[in-house]
């Protein structure tokens, strides 16, 4: 079931609790997001409602739910983001693989990672919660520049879907073995070499020309969810 905003509008709690009574899910995955993030500058109260209220609302929603007897309260899936981390050049963890899920978060670089990482506190009101990092891009790169000087798990929507889609169908395994967080992400590259794969005449830029502080190295440990993955190959 994807109901349309006019639906169930996240920032609406009386909208989302009618959904609930609608659809009595057993499962909840919460994808919708305020995610421009030089938008989320200009229009921080527009991002604050949909990021932080919002997983707030659903969390709610879950946590009054009863459930049915085998599963208690709906599972809450909140897909969260690589920029709930500080993100420095950091040889050290560059060289084992990245941020773990069990790394400290924060500091922040910009409004758009406070809101993320305001949610993913939100999401763990929900009694049984399931938190994916993750970060991707459209089909096709959409933009004629691409930064050489950012590191990123960033992958392609088509090729995360899939990753994504498993760990959801695996989400109650996965929280009964004691799993909260978990890191869905392709391998690490530059956010050029991401846009090269699929754009060869993207010209390289640096993150200066953002118009909004953004992190060096983002990278995240995938290692955890490749073990996971393999058991169910």
């Amino acid at each position: 079931i994807a109901p349309p905003r006019a639906e169930l509008d996240v920032t609406d709690a009386g909208s989302v609790r009618a959904a609930f009574a609608r659809a009595r899910p057993a499962v909840v995955v919460h994808a919708a997001a305020f995610t421009d993030v030089a938008a989320a500058e200009r229009e921080r109260d527009a991002c604050w409602a949909t990021n932080v209220l919002g997983t707030r609302h659903l969390a709610a929603a879950c946590a009054d739910a009863s459930g049915d007897a085998a599963h208690g309260p709906p599972l809450l899936v909140h897909l969260s983001t690589d920029y709930v981390f500080w993100g420095d050049a950091d040889p050290e963890r560059a060289a084992r693989g990245g941020y773990r899920e069990d790394d400290p978060t924060g500091p922040v670089r910009n409004f758009y990672a406070l809101s993320k990482l305001a949610a993913e506190d939100e999401a763990r009101a929900a009694p049984r919660h399931l938190i994916l990092r993750t970060s991707f891009r459209p089909r096709a790169w959409p933009y004629p520049v691409a930064f050489t000087d950012v590191r990123t798990s960033q992958a392609y929507v088509d090729e995360l879907a899939p990753e994504l889609a498993l760990a959801i169908r695996h989400a109650d395994e996965l929280v009964a073995a004691g799993v909260r967080v978990l890191h869905v992400v392709g391998p690490p590259t530059t956010v050029f070499e991401l846009a090269r794969r699929r754009r060869p005449d993207v010209a390289p830029g640096t993150k200066d020309s953002a118009g909004v502080a953004l992190p060096d190295d983002v990278v995240l440990d995938r290692s955890r969810w490749l073990a996971w993955r393999g058991r169910w190959a």
